[in-house]
């Protein structure tokens, strides 16, 4: 079976994700996405980047708290799938979408939301269950609320939340999805703008390390909001007595993060890092050790092949 056999996605985490990071992902199969805020000649200057390191498919992922009309029109005319989370699905920003020529998905967290999404126009959907890291839009675990979505919609959906490895893609793709999203296994890419102690972080983790909470709200545009993080950075930030767990000297300017601020730790923080937001969903424990992108999205095509044929049910 080949990578096209199995689509994926990965989320745009753009503190994550170097422009390297699209390329590499859809020369296994994948669809690599980055994320664009409301920031217009920043969004220019990475779209450029980005077609001239490429000239395979790529996506966009906005997230509608940030989103700048511009930089959507900007995203829609140079990528393949622009991807939207965090806001009802609204018909006029699909429609621009369309005009240009691209894909349109929403991330959504239930399956009011999914209808919604397809009432909206949208090609796809991604069904993202409890079990995330980052933010998470809703409140059901991906196997009850991918079965609701499933029998809800016409439009292909993709499961997003958990997936970690072969077993699970195969598990999914056997229930009906078209595909998957992936997020945490790829923030230990060598691709990967993670802070390096995070990175080290998550190899370490066991799944049950990665729980629910609210605790990292401060300065966050998407909260209030239940988000999936490492257990290790709520401990660390409890137990932190300072005003600032890190800094960033960011275009000569220095940011300091104050506790329980919804950033994760990326390079180029010093300070605390175990104390910022470790974002992490329940399949860190496949987390297991730095690879290049295209190599974890071959290593997946190829072990959930062998599941699938493998599996008892029809293919």
């Amino acid at each position: 079976m080949s990578a096209a056999q199995f689509p994926s996605s990965s989320p745009g985490w753009a503190a994550f994700f170097r422009l390297s990071w699209p390329p590499q992902c859809r020369t296994q199969g994948g669809l690599g996405q980055l994320t664009l805020t409301g920031d217009v000649e920043d969004a220019k200057g990475k779209l450029d980047r980005l077609s001239s390191m490429t000239s395979r498919p790529f996506g966009i992922n906005l997230l509608i708290p940030y989103m700048d009309r511009e930089v959507l029109e900007l995203a829609a005319r140079r990528a393949r799938v622009v991807d939207f989370f965090w806001g009802d699905p609204d018909p006029e920003l699909v429609r621009v979408v369309h005009d240009a020529g691209a894909l349109a998905s929403w991330q959504v967290g239930s399956t009011a939301e999914a209808i919604a999404a397809e009432t909206a126009g949208c090609d796809f959907i991604i069904a993202q269950g409890f079990e995330a890291g980052g933010h998470i839009r809703g409140t059901l675990g991906l196997l009850p609320l991918m079965s609701s979505v499933l029998d809800a919609v016409s439009v292909p959906v993709l499961a997003a939340g958990g997936i970690g490895n072969g077993r699970s893609i195969a598990g999914v793709i056997a229930m009906g999805a078209a595909g998957v999203r992936m997020g945490t296994r790829f923030i230990a890419a060598a691709e990967s703008n993670a802070h390096p102690d995070y990175v080290k972080a998550l190899i370490a983790a066991r799944a049950e390390d990665s729980v629910r909470t609210d605790r990292f709200h401060v300065q966050c545009a998407l909260c209030p909001s239940t988000h999936g993080v490492l257990r290790q950075a709520i401990e660390a930030a409890d137990a932190f007595d300072g005003e600032y767990v890190a800094e960033i000297r960011f275009e000569g300017e220095l940011e300091r993060i104050v506790p329980f601020r919804g950033i994760p730790p990326f390079k180029g923080f010093q300070g605390h890092i175990e104390a910022m937001a470790c974002y992490a969903g329940q399949s860190v424990g496949e987390v297991r050790g730095v690879q290049p992108a295209a190599k974890i999205v071959s290593e997946l095509v190829e072990s959930a092949a062998r599941f699938v044929r493998a599996s008892p049910l029809p293919a």
